[in-house]
């Protein structure tokens, strides 16, 4: 062997072991010695990679058992032993062995859809806003936009399922560093809501239920659709805060719903989803209803939604069109979301639920 392939060739055995090979460069004029020291270097390189074989495959057989205990960790080894793989929002690949016995869910709809499709028992944490359905009040909490990441870890969870919008940046890198594996979804339209629950139904393993729900959800929705198809388009204000200011818009699944219950949304020009009106622009579209939503977590209270009187020109406030609406059933992207949108239909178009569907 030459001496440019027997260097080669150790430089090839040292990075197939993840050992990097050294060598210093030397003038035409040193040459005296440099034989000697070339063999050296070449019987010590040796050894170390000899050295190195037996722990290679000591590591490699401990780890063998160790990838075939994981129910779901995200790594790309997992992709020949896993027998179903998930696409979360960001595109990162979920690989499973089986479905996860522990649940924390990072938000009330997840945790109401984990409920309705009868994986309530492998829910282990949840956050200070999941009140529905009542058993899950009891669980641990964990937080909402910036989790407790000890509390979590604490709960030994094999899986955490999360919206987009709650949990990213360095939550979301901790998590994966504690090798936690984490499902993101993200919510824009009516549809994705009921793609989500046959998503999350078959990640927990309860494909059947998670879909007679979703069977259920969206033949109640065409019915309604079939109701408001046709019928004058009311312009609806929505208001989701009132300091800033805040409503929905298109990209937004409360805007999408707006559209099914037979209402004209009078932020559709907005383009964005939760876009920041300013009261000129909310003059200039001159809603003919204002919505507010209410509950005990979240919405609207009395008094902010009095303040809206003041814009006397307004034709809601000419017409007093002032409405309420449960926020728990409209806000979240969950299994009751066409309850809420029936309760929207009722103040779009109070007598359209009492009347045969159209052909």
């Amino acid at each position: 062997m030459g001496e440019g392939e027997e260097a080669g060739a150790i430089l090839r055995v040292s990075q197939a072991l993840g050992i990097f090979y050294l060598g210093t460069g030397r003038s035409q004029g040193a040459r005296t010695g440099g034989g000697t020291r070339r063999v050296l270097v070449t019987i010590s390189w040796l050894l170390l990679c000899l050295l190195a074989i037996p722990d290679l495959r000591e590591n490699e057989a401990m780890a063998k058992p160790r990838r075939q205990q994981g129910i779901l960790t995200g790594m790309p080894f997992m992709a020949n032993l896993a027998p179903r793989t998930f696409v979360d929002a960001l595109g990162r690949k979920i690989y499973l062995a089986k479905a996860p016995i522990r649940i924390v869910s990072l938000a009330p709809s997840l945790t109401e859809t984990l409920y309705a499709i009868g994986a309530g028992d492998r829910v282990v944490g949840v956050t200070p806003f999941c009140n529905y359905p009542q058993e899950a009040q009891a669980k641990p909490k964990v937080g909402y936009v910036r989790p407790n990441l000890e509390s979590i870890l604490a709960l030994q969870p094999d899986l955490v399922v999360s919206p987009l919008e709650v949990l990213r940046g360095d939550s979301l890198e901790k998590l994966e560093r504690l090798k936690i594996a984490t499902f993101l979804l993200q919510t824009k339209t009516l549809e994705d809501i009921f793609s989500q629950i046959q998503t999350v139904g078959r990640i927990a393993g309860h494909s059947a239920q998670a879909d007679r729900l979703a069977t259920d959800l969206r033949t109640r929705v065409a019915e309604l659709r079939a109701k408001t198809n046709g019928l004058p388009r009311p312009r609806v204000l929505y208001v989701l805060n009132t300091e800033p200011f805040i409503t929905v818009g298109p990209g937004s699944f409360i805007h999408h719903l707006i559209e099914l219950a037979g209402g004209a949304n009078v932020a559709t020009s907005a383009g964005a989803p939760y876009p920041r009106l300013s009261i000129e622009a909310v003059l200039s579209e001159d809603p003919e209803m204002i919505i507010f939503p209410v509950g005990e977590a979240e919405g609207i209270p009395e008094a902010e939604q009095h303040r809206w009187r003041r814009w006397t020109t307004l034709s809601a406030v000419q017409r007093e069109q002032f409405y309420q609406i449960e926020a728990d059933l409209l806000n979240r992207p969950g299994p009751r979301i066409v309850q809420g949108l029936e309760a929207l239909v009722r103040i779009l178009h109070p007598d359209v639920l009492d009347a045969p569907a159209s052909s």
